[in-house]
């Protein structure tokens, strides 16, 4: 009997795994407005914990042709690295390349240098 009824679970199991259904992935696509700026930094933070390793994106699928993907960055926020992620961002003019920012060894420590366009 024991037999039978391990058959029988295995033999249900096996029939109701094709009942399962199967959702497709979706990709959600987050698009900012990059404000340019202009002028100098006014004041310069030198963080002496360096910043974790970057982290690998997967870059999604352009919203338009007037978008510029902006890499994923670690930033220091309330005492620790937080890591922000890479997003789509309209281009302020056709002929704007967006340079993207990176921290700098500097003074003994760490210091951020923002993405701009140029």
């Amino acid at each position: 009997m024991m037999k039978i009824n391990i058959y029988l679970f295995a033999l249900v199991s096996f029939a109701l795994g094709g009942c399962v259904s199967h959702k497709k992935a979706t990709t959600t696509t987050t698009v900012t407005q990059e404000v340019p700026t202009t002028g100098p930094v006014t004041h310069e933070v030198v963080i002496t914990q360096a910043p974790p390793a970057v982290r690998i994106e997967t870059q999604t699928v352009s919203p338009g042709p007037t978008h510029v993907w902006t890499k994923g960055h670690w930033s220091w926020v309330g005492g620790r690295y937080q890591w922000v992620p890479g997003a789509w961002v309209v281009r302020p003019n056709p002929a704007a390349v967006w340079v993207d920012g990176h921290w700098l060894r500097h003074g003994g420590g760490w210091v951020w240098i923002a993405g701009r366009w140029q």
